[in-house]
């Protein structure tokens, strides 16, 4: 199924053919890639929050290789974007780092500062994002033998970078879970 140039593609949704100009995908393509390059500005700001509330403990240590890898993984969606020629989106990654800090204001069980609770909830929100870096890599992975410009990505690698940077959070978010709610 050809996803480029003024000609007509196809795709099966529900056994049903659907008939999709490839500008439509193009557009599409550029929705999906903005909005997760606003969940990735979220998450690559909610990395930097965590390790600056953790300094010195194993939680900080292990968020300053993995906040700096997330930042990394940011850029080379930015490159992707940029080869592709898909324009960043003006309202979405602005509004996404602002909800970010909004969230912020969320409460933790104390009147100000950081809690356990804080950090739980800021682990299963990198939680989050790394699955959806990872479902999106996979998905760029269904599209790459239609798009040449695709094959400079190593998308395997991304992929298989977001499953190892959640495997080593897991053991984290779990002693975060234990110390936020082993005293509820």
């Amino acid at each position: 199924m050809s996803m480029r140039g003024p000609g007509l593609a196809t795709s099966a949704v529900s056994a049903t053919a659907v008939v999709v100009t490839g500008r439509s995908f193009s557009r599409l393509l550029a929705i999906y890639l903005n909005d997760h390059l606003a969940g990735a500005t979220a998450v690559v700001e909610l990395a930097r929050r965590a390790l600056k509330e953790n300094p010195g403990n194993d939680y900080g240590r292990f968020l300053a290789t993995l906040a700096e890898e997330i930042a990394e993984d940011r850029g080379t969606l930015v490159q992707l974007m940029e080869t592709l020629l898909i324009p960043r989106s003006r309202v979405k990654v602005p509004a996404a780092w602002a909800l970010e800090k909004i969230g912020r204001l969320k409460l933790n069980g104390t009147i100000r500062g950081y809690s356990p609770l804080s950090r739980l909830i800021e682990f299963e929100g990198l939680a989050t994002g790394i699955d959806a870096k990872r479902a999106l890599w996979l998905a760029l992975l269904q599209i790459r033998a239609n798009d040449e410009r695709l094959r400079d990505f190593d998308l395997e690698l991304l992929a298989a970078r977001a499953e190892d940077q959640r495997q080593r959070l897991e053991p984290h978010r779990l002693s975060a879970a234990n110390e936020a709610l082993s005293s509820a």
